[in-house]
């Protein structure tokens, strides 16, 4: 079977299905405005604007499910939307049809403090959830920098600055509700139910974590909560070179040191977050770090980080232990995306999120510079150094005609020398539109043609976000 799921030609959507879509879900919730199809055709990347027919505003789960039995009738794609924050061109409507604008649905359901559980709709975003969390002693840890849904979290996989202590979406997802291309609405763990292990059959839930709305649309998450640390403490450390840098991280890891962040910036990185947080950081290859715990413990952490990195050339050590000092440290990382493009009034960028084994991290980063340079473009480097991942943040300038042309070029080199390592080409982002062939190639033939017979089952007529994740095969 090669992938000819992408053949099926899909019906347009007509006056009649609009007017029928109004009668499921109200007038007010069905939108054919210029405006509104183009704020749901793209996302936080470079991907081309490809609008809707039509946008519509669910309120419940039950009219998820009557919204897509029409579009299925009708063979017409469906593409669920949160908050637009992806960088694969996810949302993107390659072949038209209907954006599911899932932002009406945004309660949480069911706080369970004892369980350290909590189930929302696929409206509540991260911060949303935290802060009414605040009076439980309880968080949500997974951060992946932009204030994202926490379903939309779960269908592209996301990650963050916390995964090297708290793990990734698909370690914190107990429980899924999602709508499929028919209409049916499963629970992948067993309604209601959410404990912390299982062995009761197959593991439907991480299908779909990761499956980026071409399986079905997540309407609902039971995810897993975490104490509060009695203490956190933040701090800044200046390296000579990249490769200091990561061996700091690599040696701190070895050692068992309960890290909660470690976030590595290179020199451009810093230069671009000194100008637009108004910082004033030494430029040069340098580490944000995080402990939480015990007071008693996070300072026997910090003083033995401070010895690693003094071993590696580490300087400037800059600590943060006030809440506003931690807030500022971290918003300025998580601005490193704004900060990025500021750097070329009137760019667009592109966001590679490469994941690699540890001990590759310095080859890789140390090469991808030297591609940067070869190519001629600005590209700060950003990563989740405790976990091998990084991104690098290639700028478009609008007055170089082979710009978009070189980052592509350093995007795929740098992918591609990451799967040379046993790495893969996306660590958190996900596939999109951006990465199909690059998905082949890590995981081979036989690999997508059994996601392609899974497709097959579950989304018969190809309507659930076609054109993602999947490459067509020889």
């Amino acid at each position: 079977m090669s992938g000819n799921l992408s053949a099926i030609q899909h019906s347009q959507v007509t006056a009649e299905i609009v007017n029928q879509l109004a009668f499921i879900l109200g007038s007010e919730h069905v939108s054919t405005s210029p405006s509104a199809r183009e704020h749901h055709g793209h996302d936080e990347s470079f991907h081309k604007c490809a609008p809707p027919a039509v946008v519509v505003w669910p309120t419940r789960v039950e009219l998820v499910s009557e919204v897509i039995k029409v579009c299925n009738e009708h063979v017409i794609p469906v593409i669920p939307f949160g908050t637009g924050t992806g960088f694969e061109g996810g949302v993107t409507a390659v072949k038209g049809g209907v954006c599911m604008d899932l932002t009406k649905m945004d309660q949480i359901l069911d706080v369970r403090a004892e369980d350290f559980t909590v189930t929302v709709q696929p409206g509540v975003q991260r911060s949303t959830l935290n802060n009414y969390l605040h009076d439980t002693g309880l968080w949500f840890p997974v951060d992946p920098g932009a204030d994202a849904s926490l379903c939309g979290m779960a269908a592209t996989s996301a990650s963050g600055t916390n995964a090297v202590r708290y793990g990734t979406m698909r370690e914190n997802v107990a429980n899924l509700q999602v709508v499929l291309a028919d209409g049916r609405i499963i629970h992948t763990s067993g309604k209601g139910r959410s404990t912390k292990k299982t062995s009761a059959g197959y593991n439907l839930t991480n299908l779909f974590v990761g499956s980026e709305g071409t399986l079905g649309v997540i309407t609902q998450a039971t995810l897993r909560l975490y104490g509060r640390p009695e203490t956190t403490a933040s701090a800044v450390c200046s390296f000579p070179d990249v490769q200091s840098a990561v061996d700091t991280t690599v040696q701190t890891l070895q050692c068992g040191i309960p890290m909660a962040r470690i976030e590595f910036l290179d020199e451009a990185m810093i230069d671009a977050c000194n100008k637009y947080s108004h910082l004033s950081y030494t430029v040069t290859p340098t580490l944000f770090l995080e402990f939480q715990g015990g007071e008693k413990a996070v300072n026997e952490n910090v003083q033995a980080v401070l010895e690693i990195a003094q071993m590696n050339g580490g300087s400037d050590f800059q600590w943060a232990k006030k809440l506003e000092e931690r807030n500022h440290l971290w918003k300025a990382r998580h601005d490193c995306w704004y900060a990025s493009k500021s750097l070329i009034p009137g760019s667009s960028a592109y966001s590679t999120d490469a994941c690699v084994p540890i001990t590759s991290l310095p080859e890789c980063i140390i090469a991808a510079k030297e591609d940067i340079e070869t190519a001629g473009v600005k590209g700060p480097i950003v990563g989740h150094v405790g976990d091998g991942n990084f991104h690098i943040f290639l700028i478009t300038d609008p007055d170089d005609p082979n710009s978009e042309k070189n980052i592509r070029w350093v995007a795929e080199r740098v992918a591609k020398r990451a799967l040379s390592v046993g790495g893969t080409c996306t660590g958190e982002h996900g596939v999109g539109l951006g990465k199909q062939k690059l998905l082949l190639e890590e995981i081979g033939e036989e690999g997508v043609r059994l996601q392609w017979q899974l497709k097959r089952m579950l989304d018969p007529n190809y309507i659930m976000n076609p054109g993602k994740v999947l490459p067509q095969l020889p």
